[in-house]
């Protein structure tokens, strides 16, 4: 029973592999969105910093609805995510 943690951490990722292997194909697809997904949020990031150090108050949150639009759009995600951020500004 005190190694409970571990045994769910095995299974979990044993579960992951066998899903992975399952989706064939598709892999392709979610490293693709995985990736877009974390190139934007990182964009998100340093487009917020770099606002901020040029003193303009328009900051894009970092959320799971933001980490979406950028996984499933790219870069144009974030042109959409910050021009809706602007116009609700206005």
């Amino acid at each position: 029973m005190e190694n409970i943690g571990g045994m769910a951490a095995i299974m979990g990722v044993c579960v992951i592999v066998l899903l992975i292997g399952a989706m064939g194909r598709k892999v392709e697809w979610l490293v693709n969105f995985i990736l877009r997904a974390v190139m934007g949020t990182v964009g998100i990031y340093f487009l917020n910093y770099l606002l901020a150090a040029q003193n303009i108050s328009m900051a894009v949150g970092i959320n799971p609805l933001t980490v979406l639009t950028s996984g499933f759009l790219g870069f144009p995600g974030l042109i959409v995510l910050y021009g809706i951020h602007f116009f609700k500004m206005l």
